[in-house]
């Protein structure tokens, strides 16, 4: 296989193998300029969902996508059929959303086989998310091998974490020999979403007060003040905080030796109950959100508590948050779910107006999906949906690789 030549060829294939689908794009960095892109979803289930757009159009198909390995290589087989091998379509680089990079990795990585089997073992701490990226990674290595990996993670934005946020109360010893500490996720989501929010506020993000909360099958909100996230609602593992498709959130850790205990539920049943099969799952047997509204327009009750639960865990975290900021510029909503839906935006910020948070009806409804403000003029905390571009700033990080 040939190389591509830098200097003709400026596109980033950026992947995002996640714990039950796979998107991923093609991007020129510069110009933000997207000549394909696809999602290959629900895989493991029976049926599995592929849609794939490029310059003519849009394919979409059904298909059984046992593991990430098969989508993997069907999306390569998709990608080839634009008409040119992979090599002649100038990828100058790859970039992987990687997402628990430990106290190891914090910033864009060059990825080889140690990175590759330092992100393997960090799967003790992320088991949806990082075997799916360790394939991702393989995979992708030995189709394109001339051109650079690059690994971002989405733990880096959170490295810098105030201490007293991301300690646990825990004997310290154990704390600082197992590496147990507060890591955040979706770090290059919230540093692109909040990096918006102030370019369309037209302010300066050092002065800015945000509540981020990036809303989709994972969830997660956080804190930031100038620029620099003081919390953030995902801890050691991705499983902490907001409810979520399939994973519980917040939960009494009493809760697993009482499992233990009284149902004889072994520690990796019990891993395996709050990671893929609670949350949203849990509550109403579906994590698709889509089909969780579509439940709960039936009249379906336990679809309805689901939902409750849902939002009123948000709301929690905006009241914490605006305490810990002392006040706050702007909520911020983003991921699927945040850009999406209108009743969560609505719900999570009913009834506010003495904090200053008054949501607008016709703006929170209105179609579209851009950036945009649904805050009402009255209301004094700016209310903005900002669609996330995590692929983007992966791309922009990975082809600084390509030019070295």
């Amino acid at each position: 296989m040939s190389s591509p030549n830098p200097a003709t060829a400026g596109t980033v294939l950026v992947l995002n193998s996640g714990s039950s689908s796979i998107k991923f794009r093609l991007i020129e960095p510069e110009s933000g300029n997207s000549p394909a892109h696809g999602l290959i979803e629900r895989i493991g289930e029976p049926e599995g969902r592929i849609v794939f757009h490029h310059t003519t159009g849009v394919d979409e198909r059904n298909d059984a996508i046992p593991d990430h390995r098969t989508g993997l290589r069907a999306m390569l087989e998709m990608l080839e059929g634009l008409g040119r091998p992979l090599h002649e379509v100038g990828i100058v680089a790859v970039g992987h959303r990687l997402v628990h990079g430990g106290k190891v990795f914090y910033e864009p990585t060059l990825i080889d086989d140690d990175v590759v089997r330092a992100v393997d073992e960090l799967s003790v701490l992320a088991p949806l998310h990082n075997p799916a990226n360790v394939v991702g990674m393989e995979v992708a290595r030995e189709e394109l091998p001339e051109v650079p990996h690059v690994g971002v993670f989405d733990t880096a934005f959170f490295h810098g974490l105030p201490a007293h946020a991301s300690t646990y109360a825990i004997d310290r010893d154990v704390a600082r020999k197992y590496d147990i500490r507060r890591y955040g996720f979706h770090g290059t989501s919230h540093e692109y979403v909040s990096g918006r929010a102030a370019e369309f506020l037209g302010r300066d993000i050092a002065k800015l007060n945000l509540i981020v909360l990036h809303l989709g099958n994972g969830a997660s909100a956080s804190a930031i003040a100038g620029g620099n996230p003081i919390d953030t609602s995902m801890g050691l593992t991705p499983l902490e905080g907001l409810v979520m498709g399939t994973r519980s959130g917040d939960i009494d850790p009493g809760v697993v030796m009482h499992l233990n205990r009284a149902a004889g539920l072994k520690v990796d049943a019990i891993d395996d109950l709050l990671n893929r099969h609670s949350g949203l799952k849990g509550l109403s047997g579906v994590n698709d959100f889509r089909a969780l509204l579509k439940l709960v327009g039936e009249g379906d009750e336990d679809a309805r508590l689901a939902y409750d639960v849902y939002v009123h865990r948000i709301r929690k975290y905006l009241g914490a948050y605006t305490f810990e900021l002392g006040g706050v510029d702007a909520i911020v909503f983003t991921g699927g779910v945040g850009e999406n839906n209108v009743d969560v935006r609505r719900d999570s910020l009913a009834g506010l107006d003495r904090l200053g948070i008054v949501v607008d009806d016709a703006r929170n409804t209105a179609d579209g999906d851009g950036e945009r403000r649904i805050s009402a003029d009255s209301s004094h905390v700016e209310v903005l949906v900002i669609p996330t571009n995590e692929e983007l700033a992966i791309a922009r990080a990975a082809v600084q690789f390509a030019r070295r």
